[in-house]
């Protein structure tokens, strides 16, 4: 079993991938897992041709999906949805790459709670034929959620994230599907 994990955010000391990385510390050492840096990508912009022979990170993307039983989706919020970054590399992917893979998501929001980066996200693994855990994961204002060494400062939330990640690991041990 194999957990990817893909984060929508390109900025340097990025918040989206401050808990990503937190949250793969959670899985289990026995289960092999892979956080995938969108920002060390060289990935074009999809034109829905679903060819891009001069872009082999591409068919790296595609791969480290497909070989995956679960992901971990985390996105900034951004004017209401998710990142742009994101939505393309998942625009990049074949509905064969990710369908049947169990899907947990992250928000990482700079001003009020929301969930709405989350809700479009929700559709997309829809459309995906993906299975979208019921929890969720929100940081809002994202900014307060992490101490100078980079832990998260409220411990309910640590648990929330050490609960979900454990639900994702478990569903995607039931229900995921890998190549």
């Amino acid at each position: 079993m194999k957990i990817v994990a893909l984060g929508g955010s390109l900025r340097e000391g990025s918040y989206t991938y401050q808990i990503l990385k937190l949250a793969m510390q959670k899985i289990d050492e026995t289960i092999s897992s892979e956080l995938i840096d969108l920002r060390t990508l060289q990935l074009p912009f999809c034109n829905g041709s679903g060819h891009y022979p001069d872009y082999p990170d591409v068919d790296r993307l595609r791969s480290a999906v497909q070989s995956a039983s679960g992901l971990l989706l985390a996105t900034p919020e951004y004017h209401g949805s998710l990142s742009g970054v994101l939505k393309n590399a998942l625009d990049l992917l074949t509905e064969e790459d990710i369908e049947g893979k169990v899907v947990g998501l992250i928000a990482v929001v700079g001003g009020l709670h929301s969930t709405r980066a989350l809700d479009a996200l929700r559709v997309i693994c829809r459309q995906l034929h993906c299975w979208v855990l019921p929890e969720q994961i929100v940081l809002s204002p994202s900014w307060e959620c992490f101490d100078e060494k980079g832990l998260l400062k409220d411990q309910l939330l640590e648990k929330r994230l050490a609960y979900f990640i454990e639900h994702l690991v478990a569903a995607s041990h039931k229900l995921g599907k890998s190549s």
